[in-house]
């Protein structure tokens, strides 16, 4: 089984991602689930500059496209609301459309590039503490820029022992050192495998344990066979994930990576019954 944690729909700037394509690449490369985020609810561009209106979603409109994608593939797909924590924060009707859809809402989507913040700030921590009231891990992008630094996601973890914080892609741009020094050092904090490289991931498991890194994506930034090619033409590293892998690490470590580690933190067990 593979389940990719770490997926996205929706058009925003440079991205197009149509709902649909998630679900032909899924059949194509053997994906059994993903957890996908809609991402026009995108707030600011790569330069920190705001999207035009006519770009953007509210998030409780975002998160309704989520919904509807998911209750068409209530078998194969879970949802993450990626929030617009610079311009509008937590709404009585965000959390709403929350309570009314937990049974496909697992957790919460945070981008703190595009939000344009720092995700150790007042506005996001609002977001924790709605996390932690409703038991859901954050998955948040960790780069090397001020907002997305990995620190400020640990302060945050160390802050908040209740709530799962997912380090997407463990340090974006950076040799991953730094995150996974500190998901070693935080019981509550955790990696994904979206754009690292396997040496890295490889390298996590065996130093942070097998039950702290798990697999995720991207998909499909980069179209229907992101997981197979990279825009320039050339094989994608998750092919990596998917062969040569399996020699590096155990059997056991494997299926924690693959699948495993995202059943357990996301709760996924009651879309397989």
């Amino acid at each position: 089984m593979i389940i990719d944690m770490h997926t996205h729909i929706g058009k925003c700037m440079n991205f197009n991602m149509p709902s649909e394509n998630l679900i032909k690449s899924m059949d194509k490369y053997n994906i059994d689930f993903s957890i996908c985020s809609d991402c026009e609810a995108t707030e600011f561009d790569h330069n920190a500059n705001p999207l035009p209106k006519e770009m953007q979603k509210s998030q409780v409109q975002s998160y309704k496209q989520a919904i509807t994608f998911a209750r068409k593939y209530t078998n194969r797909i879970a949802i993450m609301p990626w929030v617009k924590v610079h311009t509008e924060g937590i709404t009585s009707e965000f959390v709403k459309v929350l309570e009314d859809n937990l049974d496909i809402t697992v957790g919460i989507k945070i981008h703190p590039v595009h939000s344009y913040i720092n995700f150790n700030s007042q506005k996001v921590e609002d977001y924790i503490k709605l996390a932690e009231k409703f038991d859901l891990p954050i998955l948040t992008h960790t780069g090397n820029s001020n907002e997305s630094c990995c620190q400020s996601v640990y302060k945050m973890a160390v802050k908040y022992p209740n709530v799962k914080f997912i380090m997407g892609h463990m340090g974006l741009g950076t040799d991953n050192q730094e995150a996974i020094k500190l998901i070693k050092k935080q019981k509550n904090l955790y990696g994904d495998t979206a754009w690292v490289q396997i040496k890295s991931t490889v390298q996590a498991i065996k130093e942070c344990g097998a039950d702290k890194i798990m697999f995720g994506t991207d998909n499909t930034i980069d179209g229907l066979d992101t997981l197979s090619v990279n825009p320039s033409g050339e094989r994608s590293l998750y092919q990596q994930y998917f062969n040569e892998l399996k020699s590096l690490i155990s059997s056991e470590e494997y299926q924690m990576l693959m699948y495993k580690n995202s059943m357990e933190v996301f709760k996924l067990k009651r879309f397989f019954e």
